[in-house]
């Protein structure tokens, strides 16, 4: 190979890398969608009740904002009870996903709303906490009467005397 021919195959090279330059910097140009960041999504979570008590239902209630976009599709809301996953919504066309559930054991209950993203809205998350108390115990049975003794009935009867009643 003589010096020449190097030297004409790499102007060539260098000349296919400036028009794949070119090309991809058209590209970005051009189809600035196609390389856009989605926008940032806001989260709120509410919880109602927010105090409930073992076993009570209660409503868990995300609602995602997403400037100029809705928040439909993707992946939806994962809600979680502390570190443990409760499940995942999906978001209706008003922005909320919403989930019924109880809780088993007392106390603060941290409820975290993660809404995961789609191809517009990216993600976000918020938190609420949920106190959880012990159910009441139920109230005791009705105690007798303290009538002295007898069976706790009392008769009456017409005794017949100028239509006065008796109790006995």
């Amino acid at each position: 190979m003589s010096r020449g021919t190097v030297e004409f195959r790499h102007r060539r090279a260098a000349r296919r890398i400036i028009l794949t330059f070119l090309a991809l910097a058209g590209m970005l140009v051009f189809a600035p969608q196609a390389w856009a960041q989605p926008v940032q999504s806001t989260t709120t979570v509410q919880a109602s009740p927010s105090s409930a008590t073992v076993g009570q239902e209660v409503v868990l209630t995300a609602t995602v904002t997403c400037p100029g976009f809705p928040p439909q599709g993707g992946l939806g809301v994962t809600f979680f009870d502390g570190a443990n996953l409760l499940d995942t919504v999906p978001v209706n066309g008003s922005g909320q996903a919403s989930l019924t559930t109880t809780f088993t054991t007392v106390g603060p209950h941290e409820i975290t709303a993660a809404y995961n993203g789609n191809g517009n809205c990216g993600a976000s998350n918020a938190t609420t906490t949920v106190q959880v108390t012990s159910a009441p115990d139920p109230p005791n049975p009705p105690t007798p009467c303290p009538c002295g003794g007898g069976s706790g009935l009392v008769n009456i009867h017409n005794s017949g005397n100028n239509g006065g009643w008796v109790f006995g």
